[in-house]
């Protein structure tokens, strides 16, 4: 799993943005608390000094003032402070910082200096313990995020971990909590999928069985009424009896091992190029004395690991429904880099089908099969086999009229 994609990522993640949007909160709250309070203090005492001085300096008497502020009035306010903007300003002089109330009355101009107010530096400890309290939030966040993330997120990857290898016991199945609900219940869930594949495997295997016999018998019986009739018309009728269980045999085989696990990689390797060539030489007694051509197109050599059977009844059913739909013009089977493709000038595929036929969990049953959709195994069986080996089926209008289906064989 990609560490954007961890669950545990996302859990510190949230724990961290939501500090920092807290900080921030906080942080504001307290800057306009600081502020009010600098206006309370600092402010305040400046224009109640200037209450008191002003009218004492205009009747002649003492305007002596607490330690730290001075009142100035016209020609004695010192020049470095002249034409400061009426209100309270901080002014900056030979590096000592002023609290400068300007203002004006009857008598003229004057000023209130505070010369020794600390609050400034009371003001810079403030914000230090408020940056140092909010980068403490954060990093407390940060490792409560990162604990409640191991304590949640780890029984989930062992619960994950467990169900991805297949384990017929689960963890955590002990506990009382949401977790303890969910692997009993992916336990039970489990349990109940391989009780129900073991009894489909059992009966594929036992309907795959009870059907070989009798329908050897058929193609044994139909061996002899082929060699020993004495007239067409029974060796007719005797020869399609034979294909039509030799069919039905290849098609029991094929359902039996697609019920099977898929174990490719444990196969020998089959040439893919060489089946095809088979099948279309397979395949040219059904145009023979027709107007229509089976060709054969070679192409690089490839093999693939896989049953032969499902190879060959993958292919071979669309040779032989191309074979069957086309009524004149030809058949092309071709042998791309990893690639069988069957073309045909038929009619071409049904819409209905051909919308169906690529949508995952639908097959082209119960549709009208006219055109190239045919007979025999069907488009859904094929592409099941697909599916089976890795494979995709795709179709599209051939040029000029009819079909063209591929199978690509290229690990995706």
């Amino acid at each position: 799993m990609r560490a954007a994609e961890s669950l545990r990522r996302r859990i510190v993640v949230a724990f961290v943005s939501f500090s920092i949007v807290l900080s921030l909160f906080i942080a504001v709250i307290a800057a306009l608390a600081i502020e009010g309070i600098e206006v309370h203090l600092v402010d305040n005492r400046l224009g109640e000094a200037a209450r008191w001085a002003s009218p004492r300096q205009a009747a002649g008497l003492s305007t002596e003032m607490p330690a730290g502020l001075r009142f100035h009035r016209g020609a004695d306010i010192p020049q470095s402070l002249r034409g400061l903007p009426e209100g309270v300003s901080e002014v900056d002089v030979d590096g000592v910082g002023l609290h400068v109330l300007t203002g004006a009355d009857v008598n003229g101009p004057y000023i209130v200096v505070d010369h020794e107010s600390d609050y400034e530096k009371v003001e810079l400890v403030v914000y230090s313990m408020f940056a140092a309290v909010l980068l403490g939030i954060m990093a407390f966040a940060a490792v409560l995020g990162r604990f409640l993330a191991r304590r949640i997120v780890n029984p989930i990857t062992e619960l994950a971990d467990a169900v991805g290898r297949g384990s017929s016991s689960l963890p955590l199945t002990d506990r009382g909590d949401e977790l303890g609900i969910l692997a009993r219940a992916l336990e039970a869930h489990t349990a109940e999928l391989r009780a129900f594949l073991d009894r489909e495997r059992f009966f594929t295997g036992d309907v795959s069985h009870e059907l070989r016999s009798p329908l050897t018998v058929i193609m044994g019986a139909a061996e002899i009424l082929m060699t020993q009739a004495g007239s067409e018309a029974i060796r007719a009728p005797a020869e399609r009896i034979y294909r039509a269980a030799h069919e039905a045999a290849e098609c029991v085989t094929v359902l039996l091992l697609l019920a099977r696990a898929p174990e490719l990689g444990r196969l020998a390797p089959v040439q893919v190029d060489a089946i095809a060539a088979r099948e279309a030489q397979r395949y040219r007694p059904l145009v023979a004395g027709r107007q229509v051509a089976l060709r054969y197109q070679d192409g690089p050599a490839f093999a693939i690991r896989a049953p032969a059977e499902l190879c060959t009844a993958a292919i071979g059913n669309l040779v032989r429904n191309a074979c069957q739909y086309t009524e004149r013009g030809e058949v092309l089977v071709q042998v791309k880099t990893g690639q069988v493709v069957v073309e045909d000038t038929g009619p071409g595929l049904p819409a209905a089908v051909r919308d169906t036929l690529l949508q995952p969990g639908s097959a082209p049953a119960g549709v009208p099969s006219r055109g190239s959709a045919g007979t025999g195994l069907g488009l859904s069986l094929v592409r099941r086999i697909c599916e089976y080996l890795g494979a995709t089926l795709s179709y599209e209008d051939r040029a000029g009229g009819g079909s063209r289906f591929i199978i690509d064989f290229t690990p995706t």
